[in-house]
């Protein structure tokens, strides 16, 4: 049975991210992806125009899909530290299933070679920071996170302290769980985020 456009699009980029966990961004080509799907060099053109495209089309469907998550969690009725607590767990879950994301967000493809591709993860980051800042003022109202701290800081931390776990779970060639590693790190933001955190300070 013929597949659709959109299954054939998944297949290519789900196998342009296989190919990136195992061998590197800059190793990608569209023949290498074709090989893998099992169809022509040519029937990856006709779906994606540049192999930059692939790796935008990765970028939106991952991030929707992950937005999808952390919206739901929004969502509940839970405590505005539950929530943040559950994303930050689901966020890291959800990404161990996809590796390749960590080696394309560390490329130097997407930092300094493919402008269409840092665009696109701006965005992504753009989407992620309002909602995370959107929850630490919720918690700021509610008094479970301190109200004396700049929201849109705390949110750019929070983003910073995962992204760095990404990055040594990448460099660690994903040598350990980013499962195990998401708790502690909930565990520690959640912590920095609390009235008195830093009252002991001087």
């Amino acid at each position: 049975m013929r597949k659709s456009h959109e299954e054939r699009r998944r297949e290519i980029i789900q196998s342009a991210l296989d190919l990136a966990t195992e061998q590197g961004v800059k190793q990608v080509s569209t023949q290498a992806i074709a090989d893998r799907v099992g169809i022509a060099q040519a029937t990856v053109f006709r779906h994606f125009k540049t192999r930059d495209e692939i790796f935008a089309g990765a970028i939106a469907w991952i991030a929707d899909n992950m937005m999808a998550v952390l919206d739901s969690i929004i969502g509940r009725q839970l405590a505005p530290d539950a929530k943040l607590g559950a994303i930050i767990e689901q966020q890291l879950t959800f990404i161990a299933r996809h590796r390749g994301l960590p080696r394309l967000l560390f490329s130097d493809r997407l930092h300094q070679e493919s402008p269409m591709l840092t665009q696109a993860v701006r965005e992504v980051m753009g989407r992620y920071m309002r909602r995370i800042t959107g929850i630490i003022r919720e918690g700021q109202a509610a008094g479970c996170f301190d109200g004396t701290l700049d929201a849109e800081a705390a949110a750019r931390h929070v983003t910073a302290s995962i992204q760095g776990l990404l990055m040594r779970w990448s460099i660690f060639d994903f040598g350990f769980s980013l499962e195990e590693e998401a708790r502690p790190l909930r565990d520690f933001l959640l912590a920095a985020l609390r009235p008195g955190a830093f009252s002991n300070q001087e």
